[in-house]
């Protein structure tokens, strides 16, 4: 997302952009329903509302998805740290070269099996795009641990454009619902439950996308290049699932709310 886009990670955003692109057809956010005069509009039974687990695993497209964003990143994790002093005693740049050279090759691989497949790989690409700027970055500087500057300054540029659309009260999350679930109208301004909705829930996203960054930014500091990939791999996902399933369960809550409520004022 923009969250919908976590601010688009350079290793690992092409989920994310399959979980935007996926959650009207995933997700029960349906539009808030209008009552028609003199009658009462009609509205179709609600599904039960996923669990956490199964949202989860829908959004991340199930473990291919995820394996799909987090392989280039292990590549390099694991040639890096296996070429390295501590292991084979290539020395440091040699062994860095081989880790970027792994990380793009595999991110190529992937794009390639989804092409030969026939399947989208606008994602491949994009993904293909982000670790070819994290790679390029690393060789010119020769440290591993900025492979993955790029993706912590765009996250922290994400939560900032978040930020400042609460402040000047267009907050974000609910552009992205009016797009993706309400037709492409965005008359939730007129709709206080949901505009407040939509503004405390930009902060959510303010917070979960400034704590992975944060995470990783304080790793970069340290020069800690493998503890970073590990972080990247497991530990930014659970918090981006977590607030993606969370923002999905409180709107929700809203618009059923609402369309429950339409027929009794009419």
């Amino acid at each position: 997302m923009t969250p919908g886009s976590e601010p688009r990670h350079a290793a690992h955003e092409s989920v994310e952009e399959r979980l935007a692109e996926e959650v009207v057809e995933e997700l029960d956010l349906h539009p808030v329903a209008e009552p028609t005069a003199g009658k009462a509009a009609e509205t179709d039974e609600e599904e039960p509302f996923p669990s956490m687990s199964e949202q989860i695993a829908e959004q991340l497209g199930g473990v291919r998805g995820l394996i799909e964003s987090s392989l280039p990143v292990l590549a390099f994790v694991l040639l890096n740290v296996v070429l390295g002093d501590s292991v084979a005693g290539l020395e440091k740049r040699t062994a860095l070269y081989w880790a970027i050279g792994g990380a793009v090759f595999t991110a190529l691989a992937i794009g390639a099996f989804r092409l030969s497949r026939r399947q989208p790989v606008r994602h491949a690409v994009n993904g293909l795009f982000g670790i070819a700027v994290g790679a390029f970055l690393a060789w010119r500087t020769g440290n591993a641990e900025d492979f993955y500057l790029p993706g912590i300054l765009l996250t922290f540029a994400q939560a900032a454009a978040l930020l400042i659309s609460v402040l000047v009260r267009k907050p974000i999350i609910g552009y992205v619902w009016g797009v993706m679930a309400n037709k492409g109208h965005q008359d939730w301004f007129d709709n206080a439950p949901l505009f407040r909705t939509f503004q405390w829930l930009t902060l959510v996203w303010v917070a979960s996308l400034s704590v992975r960054a944060g995470i990783q930014f304080v790793l970069w500091q340290m020069g800690e290049a493998n503890a970073l990939g590990i972080v990247r791999i497991l530990i930014s996902w659970p918090i981006y699932a977590a607030t993606f399933a969370f923002t999905a369960w409180a709107i929700h809550r809203v618009t059923s709310t609402q369309q429950q409520q339409a027929p009794e004022a009419s």
